[in-house]
Order: C-alpha cells, then sequence, then structure tokens
C-alpha cells in the first residue's frame, strides 16, 4: 500500500481548517512531538509499508472483499456493495489501526499500551496487537459498555490485557476516554496511547486516517475493476469516524462520488438522546482537539446516546468538521430503531449479520434508495454483529417465524 499526501492534510500544527490542533496538558506535549517526528520518518517509507502490508495481508486476511449485494440491490434497484470489513482478523476495521499504532510503540521503546473502548472492537483489536508484539496491555471501557459487551471484555482479558470499568460520568466511551488519557499523563514516559479513531491530539486524526486508508485504497482498486468506474455514494457509519474517514479518503478528491457519514440518531434528534455530534452540535474542544461536540450553552459536554457502543461518543474526529462545514461529505443520521430495521434487513437478505454500528450505514441506504436507483452505492460493513447479539435478543423478537422489532420508546426505557 502506498499513502499518498493528500490536499487534505493538517497544517504542520494538525489544523484542518480550525479544527484539530492539539489542546493537551505540557506534560504530554513531548510525547506528541516524539510520535509526529517517528511518524513523520515513516509516513511515506516503503520499507514501514511493507511491513504494514505484510501483516494487512498474513495476519489480518487483507484484501478484504467487495462484494455484490445481489438482494438487496434487487430491492432498491441500484448496484450495491458491501466493502467486508467484517471479515478482518478480530471482526472489524479497527485492527487495521492498531497494527500501525503497536508498531510505533516499539520504535519508541515504549513497554506498555493503554487504549479506550466502547463497542470493544478496538480494545480487542489493541489486545491482540499487544500480544502479537509482547506488549502489556490495559484498556479502559466504560461500566455500562462493559455490560453491554461481556464478550468483548472476555476476549480482551483472554488475550492478556487488564481491562479498567470505568465508573464515573455516562460511564461510556467519552470517559474511558477521560481515563484513558489520565493515565497516560502520569505513565507517558512508558506507555503508549493507542487511540483507536481519528480524534484526539495531532498527530492522531492524521495517523489514524493513514492507518486506515487501506479500506479506501482497497475499494477503489475493487470497484474499478468490477464496473469500470468509481462509484457514486460512499456510506459509512460515523462515530469517531475512522471507519468512514478511511473509506472517504481515497475518493474525497473525486467530484462525482458523494460520501456520507451516517451519525447516531439514538431516539431521535428531538428527544437530546442521541449522538450526533455533527448533526446537533456545536464547534468546541474534547481530548485534545478542536471539533464539533454536542455541549450545552455553558460548554459542558452532553451524553451521547445510541444502541450502539461505538456510536455513543459526543465527539467527531476533526477532519470530518472540515468537511462538514466545507460540504464535501454529507451527513445524516439514523435512529436507533432505524438501525435496527437495517440489522434485520441486511441479515435476512443477504445472510450477512452486521454490528450495529454498521447497521447505521445499511439502514441509511435504505432510507434513501430513492435517491441512489440506478447508482453505484459502496457501503462500508465496518464489524460482524457476533458482539451485539446478547443486545439483538433484547431487541428483536421471534414470532411464528417473523422478526418483531421491541425497541422501547423514550420514556419505556430502562438499562440501555
Amino acid at each position: 500500500m502506498y499513502i499518498p499526501k493528500s490536499i487534505f492534510d493538517p497544517d504542520e500544527k494538525g489544523h484542518f481548517g480550525k479544527f484539530g490542533g492539539r489542546f493537551v496538558p505540557e506534560t504530554l506535549m513531548p510525547i506528541l512531538l516524539e510520535l509526529e517526528e517517528e511518524y513523520k520518518k515513516v509516513r511515506f517509507d516503503q520499507e514501514f509499508w511493507k511491513e504494514m502490508d505484510y501483516y494487512y495481508r498474513e495476519y489480518i486476511g487483507r484484501p478484504t472483499p467487495l462484494y455484490f449485494a445481489e438482494n438487496i440491490s434487487k430491492e432498491i434497484g441500484a448496484k450495491v456493495y458491501l466493502k467486508r470489513e467484517d471479515l478482518n482478523h478480530t471482526g472489524a476495521h479497527k485492527v487495521n489501526n492498531t497494527i500501525g499504532q503497536v508498531l510505533l510503540a516499539k520504535r519508541l521503546g515504549k513497554r506498555r499500551v493503554i487504549a479506550e473502548t466502547g463497542a470493544g472492537q478496538h480494545g480487542v483489536a489493541t489486545a491482540t496487537a499487544a500480544a502479537l508484539f509482547g506488549l502489556e496491555c490495559e484498556i479502559f471501557m466504560g461500566e455500562k459498555d462493559v455490560e453491554r459487551q461481556k464478550l468483548n471484555v472476555f476476549r480482551m482479558e483472554l488475550l492478556g490485557a487488564k481491562v479498567h470499568p470505568v465508573k464515573s460520568g455516562s460511564r461510556t466511551l467519552k470517559d474511558a476516554m477521560n481515563e484513558a488519557i489520565r493515565f497516560w499523563v502520569t505513565n507517558a514516559r512508558d506507555t503508549f496511547y493507542v487511540i483507536g479513531t481519528v480524534a484526539g491530539p495531532h498527530p492522531y486524526p492524521m495517523m489514524v486516517r493513514d492507518f486506515q486508508g487501506i479500506i479506501g485504497y482497497e475499494t477503489k482498486g475493487q470497484i474499478l475493476r468490477k464496473e469500470n468506474r468509481l462509484p457514486d455514494y460512499l456510506i459509512a457509519c460515523i462515530g469517531g469516524g475512522s471507519n468512514a474517514m478511511g473509506l472517504f479518503s481515497q475518493f474525497l478528491e473525486e467530484e462525482g462520488v458523494q460520501c456520507i457519514g451516517v451519525e447516531a440518531g439514538g431516539l431521535g434528534i428531538e428527544t437530546g438522546k442521541h449522538g450526533a455530534s455533527l448533526n446537533a452540535g456545536s464547534p468546541g474542544v474534547l481530548h485534545g482537539q478542536m471539533s464539533y461536540l454536542l455541549q450545552d450553552e455553558d460548554g459542558q459536554i452532553l451524553e451521547a446516546f445510541s444502541i450502539s457502543a461505538g456510536l455513543d461518543y459526543p465527539g467527531i474526529g476533526p477532519e470530518h468538521a472540515f468537511h462538514f462545514e466545507e460540504g464535501r461529505v454529507k451527513y445524516g443520521y439514523l435512529t436507533d430503531r432505524e438501525a435496527l430495521e437495517g440489522f434485520v434487513w441486511l441479515t435476512r437478505k443477504e445472510g450477512i449479520i452486521p454490528a450495529f454500528e454498521s447497521s447505521h450505514a445499511i439502514g441509511y441506504l435504505k432510507k434513501i434508495a430513492e435517491e441512489v436507483k440506478g447508482k453505484i452505492v459502496v457501503v462500508n460493513l465496518s464489524g460482524r454483529g457476533d458482539k451485539d447479539m446478547n443486545q439483538a435478543q433484547k431487541y428483536l423478537q421471534n414470532r411464528n417465524g417473523e422478526i418483531i422489532i421491541n425497541y422501547p420508546l423514550l420514556g419505556e426505557r430502562g438499562e440501555r
């Protein structure tokens, strides 16, 4: 894989327009500058990317297929392709990034890696890379997400990681990231923070985008071979936004391709129970970056809400904020109920069970079916649904062979 320099690269201080930057304690500045210098050395280095290509191919199992979804294509009257990131080792796109970051950790002589995680997939992928390369690993995960994603917690522990349930705040992804940063501040000398998305202080948003760029790099070649032209639409779910930015990054300079990011609409934007930072947020500073956030008039961060633990975050990567204001990427949202409809639809139509995160992208395709008729569409299937089976059982009932969505409305819902 070759990473070309992009016209959308951040400036030398890590800004995408007014977004991004480094808003961190002074103790972390030397660590970030050291990481930036190390990444500059390898970003365009053929030997480093040869090593990455080896692990992409032999360990992760890349390239992932670009699968023509014939059944849903017939139903909506478009040619729909699924980029099968769910077929990666560990079950999602996250491992594309963790292999790269843990290799950097080794180059920098760190003995321990830490990470935050929501749905658990980034935690599993970080623990996997740490086991592969022989580093200690500690994972910070909101207490609510620990309960929602018990299987992934066990996988992390089996891989040798220590999992810290975070009991503060909303006990979800935001608070896990808060605790990870606190730990990093006091242990930065020997600890590398593996951030799981295109967020955080520079150089993380650019670096994670580059590692996830393999998704778009492969997709571009695959669709040209299959269709002899580029797609009309790319659709991907958005939490922090790494799977989407990885896909979009290779197409942003192609004017004929409409990129669409799908945020978590939760119980509906009007309810305040959602994770739609772009559609319902405003610019502010969180976790070392300036971006769009869910916040009140006093700048206090609001709790995000989603059936999907991986989209349950009150912020967005700064490059997404830039593309939102520039209008290059369209950003929509999908409610929990609509995402469940997408989850069932793909499962029943194609025999592929998506993660709840990916179900937002699938459900959005169904929602805009009239718009995409006669077009070529690529949907990024960022992860598989194994991890969400316990949640799915709670919200889906089987009556005489028919799947019924039994997802409570606002005010009827107890534990998420």
